[in-house]
């Protein structure tokens, strides 16, 4: 792969930091991101950006990072052993976004390139990425109008892509020890190489494009519609145990934060993802016929939103 295309890729990342921090920065309305540069001491190094305790926001995170090293770790090669040994590029924008308010939903995004290479042989590149949402409050709404962006921003890529996609995405976000979703799903793709036939690296690099483009333009009027809701103490403490289940995802089964800490990324920005508060409680039950239990019983279902 010709280095005029892995910075043509960068670039892109670096301008969709920028304009995914405008954007949250213009809905928040007051807080700014706080930029942090890190250096990774194997190689590369990135761009992470923080904003707390916002009017909206109560805590998120939109990181660049672009590392290289020796050899791929155990969690990049274990769908793919046949790349074990090669050194690596990996490339992305990853964020988190929390907010204070309970009928905030909370959404992550991330779009990712990664190069394995080896020599004497030509290198391998994928691309991955989407995105996902984890309402506290369930509105019909709201998730429909999410994959409804999700499903034009797949649209002129084929029809039969955005149920793909959408299909992984409730696959993979799925918490195997809870048996629940995560949330109401979204996009996830990996492994992205179309054949040159099929449009090659500028067909696959113009759908992450697509994707990363369209996250903003789909949460922010989610924010927009929810963020003035009044709220109590009730529903301030279920969204603390909700987001239990968002660290135990992060933390168990997330492919992305285990690459990081396996590849010895900087471990600050790597748990960025996490909030900054969350509670657990045993045993806990919603009440009969309550806006909690609709939560679990109509909305992390696995439904077909549109």
């Amino acid at each position: 792969m010709q280095d005029s295309a892995i910075d043509q890729v960068k670039h892109y990342l670096l301008e969709l930091q920028d304009n995914i921090c405008g954007a949250m920065e213009l809905e928040d309305g007051g807080a700014k991101f706080v930029e942090d540069s890190w250096q990774r001491p194997e190689g590369g190094g990135g761009r992470s950006r923080v904003i707390t305790d916002g009017s909206v926001f109560e805590k998120g995170g939109v990181n660049f990072s672009h590392v290289h090293g020796s050899a791929m770790p155990p969690s990049a090669t274990a769908a793919r052993p046949e790349l074990a040994g090669r050194s690596f590029q990996a490339m992305g924008v990853s964020l988190v976004m929390h907010p204070s308010n309970p009928y905030v939903p909370t959404s992550h995004a991330n779009v990712r390139m990664f190069i394995a290479e080896k020599p004497g042989e030509p290198p391998v590149w994928w691309f991955g990425g989407g995105y996902d949402l984890t309402p506290y409050y369930g509105f019909e709404e709201d998730c429909r109008s999410w994959h409804q962006s999700a499903f034009d921003a797949c649209a002129p890529f084929g029809e039969e892509i955005y149920p793909r996609y959408k299909k992984w995405c409730d696959e993979y976000f799925f918490l195997n020890h809870r048996s629940e979703p995560r949330g109401v799903g979204g996009l996830f793709f990996d492994d992205l190489t179309l054949s040159e036939a099929d449009g090659g690296f500028q067909r696959s690099f113009d759908f992450i494009r697509a994707i990363g483009d369209s996250y903003a333009s789909a949460y922010q009027p989610i924010v927009a519609r929810r963020k003035g809701t009044e709220f109590s103490d009730r529903e301030r403490q279920f969204q603390l145990y909700r987001r239990g289940r968002y660290v135990e995802f992060n933390l168990v089964q997330d492919r992305g934060t285990i690459f990081g800490l396996q590849s010895n990324g900087r471990t600050e920005s790597i748990l960025m993802s996490l909030p900054p508060l969350v509670r657990w409680e045993y045993q806990w039950q919603a009440a009969d016929n309550s806006p909690e239990q609709a939560l679990t019983e109509k909305f992390l279902i696995g439904r077909d939103w549109l």
